[in-house]
């Protein structure tokens, strides 16, 4: 492929690109689309969301685009977000990555403290129970979050730091890789880069006492790495990473998705993504996580699995 060419095929996949950006009032959701729009992206922020399927049903993508969504909009309602991020992951269009800006609750009270902003969720209370309110309304968003960003401690140029880091697609950019967990039975998840089939392995489903645990317990971990083959295939597969990562860096990608996957994608498939986690950001590859299967057991009313997050470098895979 002549140099020309190339860059050309560059240009349209990045020019596909759609991040939808939400997450609580507070937590940096301005800072984050203004760092996108600066990074080249059309940025839309607070878009209703019935206008949504229009802006995609037209003419394919010139530039990336970013948008921005706002719990405190008059249309949003988490049922339909989730209903509308399904839609647009299962349709023809260009595959959306969902970046959620998380924050703890006590940063998010210390900020609107200082500004002496009312929280528009509790505009006649206290801030504390519209931040209570918010963050139990987007709960079951940040569950399915391709990117979780945890702003509780980071300063305005930190964040976009970070989001220049994931979504810059600058060759000097670091290289953002995001592993999944998956069940054949239930489909091939859109958008992987590489895709592993972990069904080789022992299968804890047979174990009664390790059926109804997951991949993320220690005593199925254990079972799983027991297997006669384990060893060779994770450091094969850790290797070969380690090789191709850095020559997709290099080559300008700024994002890499690797999909394990298994029979019912509770065991061995997440057991293998949690360690190959650990394994990446050991050697100081930014990571994100996401159990495909496991968020589907969980309910809204649920605490969130630790599945989805974000480790950078060392800092806790």
């Amino acid at each position: 492929m002549s140099d020309a060419m190339k860059d050309t095929s560059e240009e349209m996949v990045a020019s596909e690109r759609l991040v939808l950006v939400t997450g609580p009032s507070g937590a940096g959701r301005s800072t984050a689309i203004n760092a996108l729009e600066d990074l080249g992206y059309e940025a839309i922020d607070n878009l209703p969301m019935s206008l949504m399927p229009r802006l995609l049903e037209g003419p394919p993508l010139s530039r990336p685009l970013a948008l921005g969504i706002d719990a405190r909009n008059r249309e949003f309602s988490t049922l339909g977000f989730l209903e509308m991020l399904a839609r647009l992951r299962d349709g023809a269009g260009p595959q959306p990555e969902l970046l959620f800006l998380d924050c703890s609750e006590a940063a998010l009270l210390r900020r609107f403290s200082e500004t002496r902003r009312r929280h528009p969720l509790s505009p006649q209370e206290a801030p504390g129970v519209g931040i209570a309110r918010e963050i139990e309304l987007l709960a079951p968003i940040r569950q399915r979050a391709d990117v979780l960003l945890d702003t509780s401690e980071l300063s305005p140029h930190d964040l976009r730091a970070e989001i220049e880091g994931w979504f810059g697609g600058d060759g000097g950019q670091r290289l953002a890789v995001s592993v999944q967990s998956f069940s054949y039975k239930r489909g091939v998840p859109r958008g992987i880069d590489m895709m592993i089939d972990c069904r080789f392995l022992r299968n804890p489903h047979w174990d009664p006492e390790l059926r109804p645990q997951t991949g993320r317990d220690p005593a199925v971990a254990e079972h799983v790495r027991a297997d006669p083959t384990y060893a060779e295939f994770f450091e094969r597969t850790r290797d070969l990473l380690l090789l191709l990562l850095p020559a997709y860096t290099r080559e300008g990608k700024s994002h890499f998705s690797i999909g394990f996957g298994c029979t019912g994608g509770r065991h061995r498939s997440v057991a293998v993504a949690e360690s190959t986690v650990e394994a990446l950001a050991q050697q100081g590859w930014r990571v994100s996580i996401r159990h495909r299967e496991l968020e589907r057991v969980h309910g809204h009313g649920d605490e969130p699995p630790p599945s989805e997050r974000v480790t950078d470098g060392v800092s806790g895979a």
